[in-house]
């Protein structure tokens, strides 16, 4: 076969009389009887291909294609490999294995000529300012430990449609506590607010079920209210209508586990560690969108004057156990409030505990459902008057704060079989005095020693650690009470003039 350009150079030496065809095949580095067709014909190899509309060798699946095609039509997602191997079961190993790639092609012809429509995705023109995407994404397969324990979280992921810049907050839920945090967060980073916020149909955004199914939750049109965007929402199993950030996850979680490469391990020693890893990896994202980010910068509507609490509020009675139970998980609370009403203010990762208007306490928050966190402190004093409760409390596993705690109750446990739980909960209540790391540090010391645990002894070391600290004098300037009659004075003289 010769190219083009030897024809184009054989048709042109033709025109020429003097040049004879032994002589151009000469010249042309080609046959005689090639150089006579393209003189002749005149005619580029390309244009005397002929389209290849037939079939090498016979179709093996010829005699059953007809129900092949059938099974298609029912269920047009079928694989070819299922299909193979039902026609082998129901015909006796008919085809061999080397026959399969034969299948896949017919299958995908069918599917290509006769098969049903595919979705057609319309590229849509963004418009600087005027939407905003946001959802979240599952990090658990970057396997991101802190302190060397599995860190089970997701990120909330938000993104300007137009530039690209994106941010994100960790989270442990898709509640809308971590909704509201995570888009207040990227709105006041960003300095402003866009025309519409767009997501999928989240329970904690939209109503998916009643006689509202469709309709914005209140929480969450009290929030887009509160900024004055307009909130859109995707349709059902339409992820693609979310495109962007979900175009985002995938780069963001790619970009994130090349850093983790980069950086050699993916233990961090905090949270607040690998928060500021992460925002690392949104600005060297961003830092190539600047330019769309400054014209979007110029058409967002400004900020109101304070951000909207991210939080649910709930009115609890606290139990006889000194527990409420908070969106589905146990909480302790000190036992002083028991009997009372108290308000429960749930954020994204920690519980407030309110009572005649003021904040008792911050207690982190539960991730899943069905699960508890009890406080030793604020029980220890009456497990202290009530010892046998101990044995069989509901909650005991959270009776142990440490490691090193539950190696001293074992250890009590086996060498006071009738007294030990009761000289345990006397280490637990020295915790609660003394401070649970002093006492902790105590009970290694005296399991590194390989000796017994005796309370006295325990309580001894633990209060001359304590009285070994250094107490910081405060000292306090003396008033001179004589700048008051001076500002009186100056008062008086101002007033008569």
């Amino acid at each position: 076969m010769i190219s083009n350009k030897q024809a184009r150079r054989i048709i042109k030496m033709s025109q020429d009389p003097n040049n004879t065809i032994s002589k151009i095949a000469l010249k042309a580095d080609v046959d005689i009887k090639t150089a006579k067709k393209y003189s002749k014909s005149k005619q580029l190899p390309d244009d005397l291909k002929k389209d290849h509309n037939w079939s090498t060798r016979k179709n093996p699946f010829e005699s059953d294609w007809i129900e092949i095609k059938s099974l298609l039509e029912v269920n047009s997602g079928l694989e070819a490999k299922t299909i193979f191997d039902y026609l082998n079961l129901m015909y006796n190993n008919k085809y061999c294995e080397g026959k399969l790639r034969t299948l896949q092609r017919k299958v995908k012809v069918w599917r290509a000529i006769e098969g049903p429509e595919k979705e057609v995705m319309f590229p849509q023109v963004h418009i600087p300012g005027d939407l905003c995407e946001s959802d979240f994404t599952h990090m658990n397969k970057l396997n991101i430990t802190i302190n060397g324990q599995p860190f089970d979280h997701l990120v909330y992921h938000f993104v300007l449609t137009y530039s690209n810049w994106e941010t994100g907050e960790v989270c442990y839920s898709e509640c809308f506590e971590s909704l509201s945090e995570g888009l207040q967060n990227a709105l006041w980073q960003i300095g402003g607010v866009p025309v519409k916020h767009r997501t999928d149909r989240l329970t904690t955004a939209v109503n998916n079920i009643g006689k509202d199914k469709g309709q914005f939750q209140v929480r969450y049109s009290n929030l887009l209210d509160h900024y004055g965007i307009t909130g859109e929402k995707t349709q059902a199993n339409s992820p693609n209508e979310n495109g962007d950030v979900e175009q985002r996850h995938y780069r963001f979680k790619k970009a994130v586990d090349q850093a983790l490469m980069l950086r050699g391990n993916r233990d961090f020693e905090s949270k607040d560690e690998y928060k500021l890893f992460l925002n690392n990896i949104f600005k060297q994202l961003n830092g190539c969108r600047d330019k769309k980010f400054q014209e979007e910068l110029k058409k967002l509507s400004p900020l109101p004057q304070s951000k909207r609490e991210s939080c649910k509020e709930i009115q609890f009675r606290v139990s006889r156990a000194s527990t409420v139970n908070v969106l589905h998980n146990t909480y302790s609370v000190h036992s002083r409030l028991i009997g009372e009403q108290v308000k429960i203010k749930a954020f994204m990762d920690h519980l407030e505990v309110w009572y005649a208007q003021k904040c008792l306490e911050k207690i982190p928050r539960v991730k899943g459902e069905g699960k508890h966190k009890i406080n030793y402190r604020h029980i220890i004093d009456w497990l202290i008057r009530k010892p046998g409760a101990f044995e069989n409390y509901k909650y005991k596993k959270d009776m142990f704060p440490t490691t090193n705690f539950r190696i001293a109750y074992d250890s009590l446990k086996k060498t006071h079989p009738e007294t030990g739980h009761k000289k345990y909960l006397k280490i637990l209540h020295l915790a609660a005095q003394e401070g649970e790391e002093l006492v902790n540090n105590t009970l290694l010391s005296v399991i590194e020693s390989e000796s017994d645990f005796i309370i006295d002894q325990i309580q001894e070391t633990v209060l001359k650690k304590s009285d070994s600290y250094d107490k910081q004098d405060v000292i306090v300037d003396q008033i001179n009470i004589n700048l008051y009659d001076d500002l009186l004075e100056m008062k008086e003289e101002v007033y008569y003039a």
